[in-house]
């Protein structure tokens, strides 16, 4: 099969791409995208070998892998290793939390947790999956496939009611804000927002994935792909998760562990995961009254990246009114405000409902279950004969360190190893500060390499 390469220059868009454009979705930054065809050795790979470094990609090489029963393809992006540093045996795979995407791993020059691996001599490569960053649709994809049905157009118009209804409320708070003088500028970020998010409605009936298509399609076929572009002598990966990126290990660890199967996983750390919130203070849980109505007006997705960004002005600026978002995602004086913008506005995604409601499971008693509700991934995660590092931030309100602690003491204890961040007089550490907070390159960073090197060497 021939493979499919993307190839980015600063020409504007032809007529002939704009119609394409639809399949890269997530990103409307590109200024041109020209597809052209590269041979391939193995035809169950569709891969990119390096695309030209721009303003999103900011990796040495940029892949793609197609993702079974699916029209979509993950993206990964990869960082090489310095040719300055130890050579390690094993390649590193990171995922990130949910809605998000790469960017959540090299946020600035100063933060960047990928090129801080890189630079310690890991061949590192983070995994954007479906529907997030530059993951795409097949370019043979029809996008009126799942479409065209009165099914479809419902779910559009539900979604597009939604952004209005939105985008209504945020301007009246505009208003009484500023006294209608538009100085935050919030009522044309809205218009242009809500416009870009139309364009890409009739993309919604592809979004219909949950957590387990990530554990049994997304990661399978990412993992295989790095295996045979690294050819690590025992085929092993070592693995960083954050958030939703970490519980995808755990679920993975869990899965193969009850089958008895090997994981492929050389060693795990997690930050700010778990399967179970439910014994936390956890502000996850003011959600759960959000999952009856959303299933009763058949919500096809949310649109997290847009609705973020419309409010982002009274998230940062004066007078603030939304400033308590930003508390949820890092500590005071943990993360530069130009950080949390690009954080904001440029890491974000549209997720699947369907992925939310699978995710409420783990807010429940018993903690995260499959699709079926019959399998309870905690109840074999002590099966695992995995090394895992696991991270938790003092201040996190999203993923506290009690239910970090909740999955991790279920692991065999000599497998374990647990650390809470942060000190009684500072820095502490929110929900993102542990990958992206100033004081992360000093104190965590070092504790993570710390940790796979040592069961790199094994």
């Amino acid at each position: 099969m021939d493979t499919l390469r993307f190839e980015l220059s600063s020409a504007s868009f032809t007529s002939a791409v704009a119609a394409s454009s639809l399949h890269s979705h997530s990103r409307h930054f590109f200024s041109s995208l020209q597809l052209g065809r590269v041979g391939s050795s193995s035809p169950a790979i569709t891969s990119v070998a390096r695309t030209t470094v721009n303003e999103i990609c900011t990796a040495d090489e940029l892949h793609y892998v197609p993702v079974p029963n699916s029209d979509w393809r993950v993206a990964l992006w990869r960082y090489l290793p310095s040719p300055k540093a130890p050579k390690r045996k094993h390649p590193l795979l990171l995922l990130s939390g949910i809605g998000t995407n790469a960017v959540t791993y090299d946020l600035s020059p100063e933060c960047s947790f990928a090129r801080f691996m890189s630079g310690s001599g890991f061949d590192t490569w983070i995994l954007e999956l479906r529907g997030a960053g530059l993951s795409s649709l097949s370019v043979d994809t029809n996008l009126e496939k799942p479409g065209g049905t009165l099914s479809s157009n419902n779910q559009q118009r539900i979604v597009s009611n939604l952004l209005e209804n939105f985008i209504s409320v945020s301007e009246r708070l505009e208003n009484v804000l500023d006294g209608g003088s538009k100085i935050l500028g919030m009522q044309d970020r809205l218009s242009k927002r809500a416009g870009d998010f139309k364009q890409r409605l009739e993309l919604i009936p592809h979004y219909n994935w949950d957590f387990d298509n990530y554990l049994e399609e997304d990661i399978p076929s990412a993992m295989d792909y790095v295996r045979t572009q690294t050819k690590s002598k025992d085929g092993k990966l070592l693995a960083v998760g954050h958030s939703m990126g970490g519980i995808l290990l755990y679920a993975l660890l869990s899965r193969c562990g009850f089958k008895g199967m090997d994981s492929g996983l050389a060693a795990v750390a997690t930050l700010a995961s778990t399967f179970d919130y439910s014994s936390s203070g956890t502000l996850l849980k003011y959600l759960l009254p959000m999952k009856e109505p959303a299933q009763a007006i058949n919500l096809p997705i949310m649109p997290i990246d847009t609705m973020l960004a419309m409010v982002h002005p009274l998230m940062c600026r004066p007078p603030y009114a939304l400033s308590w978002l930003t508390a949820n995602i890092s500590a005071p004086q943990m993360m530069d405000p130009e950080v949390i913008e690009k954080l904001v506005l440029n890491s974000l995604s549209t997720v699947p409902v369907k992925l939310l409601l699978q995710l409420t499971t783990a807010v429940d008693h018993g903690g995260l279950r499959d699709r079926t509700g019959t399998f309870c991934y905690k109840d074999h995660i002590s099966k695992t004969n995995v090394p895992i590092l696991a991270l938790a931030g003092d201040w996190d309100i999203i993923c506290p360190p009690d239910a970090v602690y909740d999955t991790v003491k279920l692991i065999p204890e000599h497998l374990a190893t647990f650390k809470v961040l942060g000190s009684p007089g500072g820095p502490h550490y929110g929900h993102q500060d542990l990958i992206s907070g100033r004081s992360a390159p000093n104190e965590v960073y070092p504790l993570i390499t710390r940790f796979l090197q040592q069961h790199d060497e094994i």
